[in-house]
């Protein structure tokens, strides 16, 4: 049997007008956009200076989308399925052997 992990759910109303919680979602949805928008940005910039701006906006935007989703899942609108430890083990093994596969950097 799967075990949950998850706060209490809230109560959420019901109908056609949009609650706390589609908010909250639309903004953290916004912010996983822009944060991946900024790690692009972060690619093609080709001074320093705009880079460390652009980096430190896109960790801001970082933050605060983690900070929506810990109030999401505080609030009971976020749970998970708890890892098995055979699936933890499984996991493991299979990225161990994606590393074997990686190229390995020789120095002389």
């Amino acid at each position: 049997m799967t075990q949950k992990i998850s706060n209490p759910k809230t109560e959420v109303p019901t109908g056609p007008a949009m609650n706390d919680r589609d908010f909250i979602n639309d903004l953290v949805a916004t912010e996983k956009y822009m944060t991946s928008s900024y790690s692009i940005a972060m690619n093609e910039a080709s001074h320093a200076q705009f880079y460390k701006e652009i980096q430190q906006i896109a960790n801001e935007s970082q933050d605060c989308q983690r900070d929506l989703f810990n109030m999401m899942f505080k609030k009971g609108w976020y749970s998970f399925d708890a890892a098995q430890p055979d699936q933890l083990k499984q996991e493991s093994s299979q990225f161990s052997g994606y590393k074997e596969q990686l190229p390995t950097t020789q120095t002389h």
